[in-house]
């Protein structure tokens, strides 16, 4: 197969090799970032498909809300850069801005916020669910169930074709996630359900919802509510990662979005996602002391052994991962107002990086921090357990996920997910009877 571009490079002809087949493939520009070559019809023009595993090189469709460059570390939302909406926007202001393409005005911002308030409470026969779930079972296993559990309370906003429909449930999701991810820890260790409160913000109600019991009040700290809203921001959507895929790949065949939803949070339970974090306090704590980081790196380079270094490097990141530097400072900051000076955990992440950035082996192979490199040791300062972390990138994801799905619903283009293979079994053959095996 030969390919030759046209005048103007606006396209690529391909012509099969001992044959006179070939198709015109035209280039698609993005607004920004790298342009796509169309090969929507060469199957139908030449008899063949392209092989990507992991759809690497692949863009399964076109997207206005997120943007990265992963070889200069750029995450933009709508055009704004992650580091601006960190410091300065709020969670439920992001939302706005991914489900919408634009960041709220006073009143929009107002209205917005209200309708996601008006929805925190989940039916109450929902919390018939969780007694059907063993005290020790994963939180993210009781996530998939009663978030997919859903669509039969919530059958009156099921319609994805009717826009109004569309938006109820966006509300419902985006406000019932963080209670039932509430519900699902509280169930765990035993203690009641706390009902959320509409006179708290979104992080400062999921805070409450989790820490707070009815035998005596609880108040919100301030700074650990930024720091979660700030959390929530950085995760909340990443372009067409594995779960976001999956919520696209189950939305095209018009499944209804509780049902995407759950299918996006049991692709991000994955230790390869969403659990990525959680490897990382593992890792730390087997390494134990900053005198064995060293020893520890070594073995990681060492291709006959089997030690990985989880919360470095990223699929798409070839440069430090915008995220991570948020969230190092977020680090501080909570561990600061925690009063804890001398965290281990902190001690053995900073020198891993401080070690791991100045050597040659990680910085040709550009193993830079990632955001699940910190956002573990957050997340263990303010009390969560590490069963815990993968529910909250899923809380916070929520809002990536039913905004790509929104997108791709209103997409006119759209069709059903159906990736090719190539087939590599045996060839047709009889069958041969029992007896004769």
């Amino acid at each position: 197969m030969t390919g030759t571009p046209t005048t103007g490079g606006g396209s690529i002809t391909i012509t099969l090799d001992g044959t006179n087949r070939k198709v015109t493939v035209p280039l698609l520009p993005g607004s920004i970032g790298p342009s796509v070559f169309d090969i929507r019809k060469l199957y139908n023009d030449l008899g063949v498909f392209t092989y990507d595993p992991g759809y690497g090189g692949t863009a399964a469709c076109d997207s206005k809300i997120t943007y990265i460059d992963g070889d200069i570390g750029v995450l933009l939302h709508r055009g704004y850069p992650i580091e601006q909406l960190a410091e300065k926007s709020t969670f439920l202001e992001v939302a706005h801005l991914l489900l919408n393409g634009n960041l709220p005005n006073a009143r929009e911002k107002a209205e917005f916020e209200a309708g996601v308030l008006r929805h925190t409470m989940v039916h109450e026969q929902l919390r018939r669910f969780f007694d059907g779930f063993r005290r020790d079972a994963h939180p993210m296993a009781v996530m998939c169930g009663v978030v997919g559990a859903m669509s039969a309370f919530y059958h009156d906003s099921l319609d994805i074709n009717d826009p109004e429909h569309r938006r109820i449930s966006a509300f419902r999701l985006i406000a019932k996630v963080p209670t039932i991810a509430a519900m699902a820890y509280k169930y765990s260790i035993g203690q009641p359900f706390v009902y959320p409160r509409n006179d708290l913000g979104y992080a400062e109600n999921f805070l409450y919802m989790m820490n707070a019991v009815p035998a005596e009040p609880y108040h919100v700290n301030p700074v650990l509510a930024r720091a979660m809203d700030r959390i929530f921001i950085l995760h909340a959507d990443h372009e067409q990662n594995a779960s976001t895929s999956t919520v696209r790949l189950a939305g095209s065949t018009g499944a209804n979005p509780f049902a995407c939803i759950a299918a996006g949070i049991a692709s991000l339970w994955g230790p390869a996602h969403g659990g990525a974090n959680e490897a990382v306090l593992k890792m730390l704590a087997e390494i134990g002391h900053v005198d064995n980081v060293k020893p520890f790196l070594e073995t990681v380079k060492d291709k006959n052994n089997h030690a990985r270094l989880m919360g470095f490097g990223h699929r798409v990141y070839k440069n430090y991962d915008p995220r991570a530097k948020i969230m190092q400072q977020s680090c501080h900051e909570v561990l600061r107002e925690l009063g804890i000076k001398d965290d281990p955990m902190l001690d053995l992440a900073m020198e891993m990086e401080k070690i791991a950035l100045s050597d040659p082996y990680f910085v040709e192979r550009k193993l830079y921090p990632n955001v699940d490199f910190y956002s573990g040791i957050i997340l263990k300062a303010m009390g969560f357990p590490t069963s815990m972390f993968t529910v909250l990138f899923a809380v916070a994801r929520t809002v990536g996920w039913i905004s790509q799905w929104k997108e791709m619903i209103e997409d006119p283009s759209q069709r059903i997910g159906r990736p090719r293979q190539v087939y590599t079994g045996p060839t047709q053959r009889d069958y041969v009877p029992l007896d004769q095996r």
